[in-house]
């Protein structure tokens, strides 16, 4: 089993800056994906950035340029830094890591932007 704890979320202004952290325990495949996906009030989840171990990344379009992943790999931990941040942001984020054997879902951390 894997476990994903999310912190780091909030509130903040229009413009504003966020870091949301996400560290993954139990049993952690050397090989895997982690990255953040994202739910608005009455939309569905979509994706806002995945990394995998190797480093290589993907970003949805409307965060690009904004939104930077990371990862420790010897801390199986991944970051997002989230700059210039628009109320359109605004969502649970919920960190999630796929490996051979399934995908993982944390719990969710609340991210609130105001105009």
């Amino acid at each position: 089993q894997v476990q994903l704890v999310e912190s780091g979320g909030g509130s903040a202004q229009a413009g504003g800056s966020l870091r949301l952290s996400c560290a993954a325990s139990g049993s952690i495949s050397s090989i895997n994906t982690m990255g953040w996906y994202r739910q608005a009030p009455g939309k569905q989840r979509e994706l806002v950035a995945t990394i995998r171990s190797g480093g290589s990344t993907i970003y949805a379009d409307s965060v690009k340029g904004r939104f930077t992943i990371s990862r420790d790999s010897a801390k199986n931990t991944v970051f997002l830094q989230m700059l210039s941040l628009k109320p359109e942001d605004t969502a649970v984020y919920y960190c999630t890591l796929v490996q051979l054997g399934g995908r993982y879902w944390g719990q969710g951390t609340q991210v609130t932007v105001s105009s």
